[in-house]
């Protein structure tokens, strides 16, 4: 009662990236409010599946296991929560905001009219003192996200309905292992309980994925193109770059939207988020937006004839001048010293 859950996708057998950074998160918000940590997963063939989840501290694992509840259909997923939030009465629930998120949230939480938050970049606990009603709530989840275009962050919080629910997108949060001996419990319910047959009403015949043409969201090195960049062909230079360090590509969604990139590259607050060891931004300004989605990267160097661009104020190294004389003196560089 009154803890903290999180769904977990499953894909093949395997919990989604998302749901394990959110199992991070989770465990270190139930720590702070001092209650367990528990998660969902339904699927099919889930047999040893708490040998992902309990690494990553969890307490209590609720298991769904039928065939017909994979691939992900809404009506199953969603009886399924519900029934089982209206059982436990948790009092936060988070699920990634991938396509089955962004589905499967606002299905449950308008069904237990608590509300949810979308695309929540940070989440943390504190308390809030409504003054007109004379009443302060302790323990409240603040629910982070840009708001307005991503002009401002906004601070939402829902203190009299339960479960509080966000989404998060991947990459927002780390994935981190608590312990590897980290034991909890398993439960395994009944799904018969919780799904009534007409929810099986839709069968998934034929299922096609078609996986992204590159991999800029696990890219440890990233050289990133912005509108400053001029052109779709002086992008090539930041291929140059990328290839010859091992990097990947990305771009502003200034620089997507004047077609010098493709969108599958886009990195901010309406692309991918990431985390890379370098980031070298490269003719970008730095707002918001695009902030949000690589602000954790380990290194950042920027490159701008702009001395006062706003990324440069989050960059560990600013190098003032054009991409044109820049990287190819950084790629001349680069291959004189790693012979």
């Amino acid at each position: 009662m009154n803890n903290l859950f999180v769904y977990c996708e499953i894909e093949d057998g395997v919990i989604a990236d998302v749901s394990l950074e959110l199992l991070t998160k989770g465990r270190a918000l139930a720590n702070t409010l001092n209650c367990q940590l528990e998660a969902i997963v339904a699927g099919s063939r889930l047999d040893g599946i708490e040998k992902q989840a309990f690494p990553y501290g969890v307490d209590k694992l609720h298991v769904f296991d039928d065939e017909r509840l994979y691939p992900y259909t809404s009506l199953p997923h969603t009886s399924i929560l519900i029934n089982l939030f209206r059982a436990e009465k948790p009092q936060i629930c988070l699920m990634g905001a991938t396509v089955i998120g962004r589905d499967l949230g606002p299905r449950v939480s308008s069904a237990l009219k608590s509300g949810l938050t979308a695309d929540c970049t940070s989440l943390e606990i504190g308390s809030h003192e409504d003054k007109k009603a004379g009443v302060t709530y302790e323990n409240l989840l603040y629910q982070i996200r840009p708001a307005f275009g991503g002009n401002i962050v906004a601070t939402i919080i829902n203190p009299e309905h339960r479960p509080q629910m966000a989404t998060v997108r991947e990459g927002v949060m780390k994935k981190e292992i608590l312990s590897e001996d980290y034991k909890g419990e398993v439960v395994k319910h009944r799904v018969a309980d919780y799904v009534p047959d007409t929810d099986y009403v839709i069968k998934v015949i034929e299922r096609n994925i078609v996986k992204a043409k590159n991999n800029v969201r696990n890219a440890p090195i990233i050289v990133s193109g912005g509108y400053g960049v001029g052109s779709r062909e002086n992008f090539s230079l930041l291929f140059d770059l990328a290839k010859t360090i091992n990097g990947e590509v990305g771009a502003s969604r200034a620089a997507v939207d004047a077609g010098f990139c493709d969108h599958d590259r886009q990195i901010g607050q309406t692309g991918v988020t990431v985390r890379p060891k370098l980031y070298i931004a490269c003719g970008i300004s730095g707002q918001i937006q695009h902030i949000a989605g690589m602000q954790e990267s380990s290194i950042i160097i920027s490159i701008n004839t702009d001395p006062d661009a706003p990324i440069n104020t989050i960059a560990d190294y600013v190098i003032t001048g054009a991409i044109e004389d820049v990287i190819p003196k950084m790629i001349k560089y680069y291959k004189k010293n790693s012979k």
